[in-house]
């Protein structure tokens, strides 16, 4: 018979390593605040226009800038309020504020109202400097009396305070009339007419004015020359003497003759003329620029560091 084999010596089970401590789950990424790349692509003439604010008010210390430019064809009118109550959301009593304006004019009492609201931001211990790097007419040149500066350079121009108004002609059309010089024909004619009242070409030229309108022409006229005059006044200036000569259809043959910078300071107002090679000028002029450019024709740009409003 077969011996069984001798079984082996018995040996103890050997112990397992222990099990490995759990990894904890890696932190989620934070998600990004940045803007998409879309999104900064689409604003990114925004974007350089404030970053340009943001560099003059640095290269300026202690102003902000505040940024009104309108298109070809857009006039100041009510509707620029909401616009101006944004751009001064972050300006306080005190502040001194640089206001660029372009505009080709428009409601005078609109006008009023805009400058107006900068005075009152301000307050009495604030200054205004209006910047008009391309032109602010009519209406706009009137804003711009209402600032303590008028910063202008030789690409600069105001215009004369003359109210223009639309009347229709015999076909329904719109013709823009020039409210001094409807009542300058006015008073010619009815000199003439006192001179010698058996002068048919006077008298027909006469009977061609309607009195209504001659008295509304006299009130819109007046209204300028006050509101000129009150803007001035409040900064110390011979206001009459310059109202006057803003309103001198003699002087100014057209409405939208420029008034130049060395034009404006030879009629008393307070204007600080930059040279076009200043570094400063440079930067402002390339402002406007880019501003002109982010608008239509009837459109405009209210834009600060903080605002940036296309209305």
């Amino acid at each position: 018979m077969t011996d069984k084999p001798k079984s082996g010596p018995k040996t103890s089970a050997t112990p397992s390593a222990p099990a490995p401590a759990p990894v904890p789950p890696a932190p989620a990424k934070a998600r990004s605040t940045s803007k998409t790349p879309l999104f900064a692509a689409s604003h990114a003439a925004r974007y350089q226009r404030q970053d340009l604010i943001k560099d003059l008010e640095e290269r300026v210390p202690g102003r902000r800038l505040l940024c009104f430019v309108g298109g070809r064809e857009a006039e100041i009118d009510r509707d620029d309020t909401a616009g101006f109550v944004d751009l001064l959301y972050h300006i306080h009593p005190g502040d001194h504020v640089d206001l660029m304006l372009h505009t080709i004019g428009g409601d005078i009492d609109a006008a009023e109202k805009l400058i107006k609201l900068v005075q009152a931001k301000v307050g009495e211990n604030g200054t205004i400097r209006a910047i008009v790097p391309d032109f602010a007419k009519s209406a706009g040149t009137l804003m711009a009396l209402g600032a303590n500066t008028i910063v202008m350079s030789d690409s600069s121009e105001l215009g004369a305070i003359d109210p223009q108004f639309y009347l229709k002609d015999g076909q329904g059309n719109d013709i823009c009339h020039s409210v001094l010089r409807y009542l300058d024909a006015y008073r010619q004619h009815a000199e003439a007419l006192r001179a010698n009242p058996e002068d048919p070409v006077a008298q027909l030229m006469f009977d061609k004015f309607d009195p209504n309108l001659v008295r509304k022409f006299e009130g819109i006229r007046d209204r300028a020359s006050t509101l000129a005059e009150d803007l001035l006044k409040r900064r110390g200036k011979p206001y009459s003497t310059i109202a006057g000569n803003l309103m001198d259809i003699a002087r100014w043959k057209s409405h939208n003759q420029m008034i130049s910078a060395q034009d404006a300071v030879e009629i008393g107002l307070d204007v600080e003329v930059m040279s076009s090679e200043d570094d400063i000028w440079r930067l402002y002029w390339e402002l406007y620029c880019h501003l002109s450019l982010a608008i239509k024709a009837k459109q405009k740009v209210f834009e600060s560091a903080f605002v940036s409003l296309v209305l």
